[in-house]
């Protein structure tokens, strides 16, 4: 058996990168733990906050000097800290709107007096402007979707963790949940960072991508772990566990690449082309089926090997 990359052999350059992928984003969430006055690695959206957010359409482009001029109002107005975030309109031939102007605060009724507010000093400064969407989200509501949203990532840990130990070795089941645990701290720490810089909020689907790319990520380690199975019964006297670990992610490379790519193509396709209010949701998506190929090929093929190299120098040798 032939194998093109030695991935074993390079193994710690490999670990290597994963820190420098992983390491920004982790300074982003522990600088976001400090500073929010939520204490979370993220900026998040009144899905777990609490508030009520009011889109307007906008048929002109929005500038940081109007944002400016439009925050000061609603502020002298008895509008408190208000959050103001401008999203970009597709071109289209039946619409003359070219921003979204969105504007979360916290929580008012439908039709109420701040609303009017609002909706006044959006007009004066934007002529024409039209009211959109308006979303409300009460405190109470936030935190028990907060608390189902960490149910639902333990119990998928969970069930992965017993399905990998029964079909594999607890080794690899570890090996599986460190790589998810790798992909998720990628993207977390992704958005972080544009929490910071750019003021992206996650709400609700962004736990659901979270989910899909956790499913997804395992669904290629899985494959490439099983052909490690297959090969160690076939091969595991002719040849050492890092040249069937090599062999094994060598026949699985063409497959985990093209069926990531496909993926891509149409994420890709979606986030360019679809709707402003799922390109988060997309971009998590992008960001996690990327790193999840990487990381089932070059970060838990090579902790498995890691490990199988440090059981057998430990195992006492047979006299023959």
């Amino acid at each position: 058996m032939k194998f093109k990359l030695d991935i074993v052999k390079n193994r710690f350059i490999f670990l290597a990168l994963s820190a420098c992928l992983l390491t920004p984003g982790i300074i982003a969430m522990i600088y976001s733990s400090i500073t929010y006055p939520t204490h979370a690695p993220l900026k998040v959206g009144i899905d777990y906050t609490g508030g009520t957010t009011i889109q307007y359409g906008v048929k002109e482009d929005i500038t940081n000097q109007k944002m400016a001029s439009v925050r000061t109002s609603l502020e002298q107005n008895g509008i408190e800290n208000p959050y103001l975030q401008v999203i970009h309109v597709n071109d289209q031939a039946d619409s003359n709107l070219k921003s979204i102007l969105s504007i979360r605060t916290k929580f008012i009724e439908e039709g109420s007096a701040d609303q009017d507010k609002i909706t006044s000093v959006v007009n004066k400064d934007f002529a024409g402007s039209e009211l959109g969407a308006v979303t409300s989200v009460g405190p109470t509501l936030g935190k028990e979707l907060f608390k189902n949203s960490l149910i639902a990532l333990s119990l998928a840990l969970l069930g992965i963790i017993a399905y990998l130990t029964f079909q594999f070795q607890f080794n690899y089941a570890l090996a599986a949940i460190l790589g998810l645990v790798h992909d998720s701290l990628f993207v977390i720490g992704v958005f972080s960072i544009l929490g910071l810089f750019f003021n992206v909020q996650v709400d609700a689907l962004f736990v659901t991508a979270i989910l899909t790319v956790i499913g997804a990520s395992v669904h290629d380690t899985i494959v490439v772990f099983d052909r490690v199975r297959e090969n160690l019964k076939y091969y595991g006297k002719k040849m050492s566990f890092s040249e069937i670990m090599n062999a094994s992610i060598n026949q699985t490379l063409t497959r985990s690449i093209n069926t990531s790519l496909s993926t891509l193509i149409t994420l890709f396709a979606l986030y360019f082309l679809g709707g402003v209010t799922t390109r988060d949701f997309v971009l998590a998506m992008i960001l996690g089926i990327t790193i999840g190929t990487y990381s089932s090929i070059f970060f838990c093929s090579v902790l498995v090997d890691i490990w199988e190299d440090k059981k057998n120098s430990t195992s006492p040798a047979v006299a023959g």
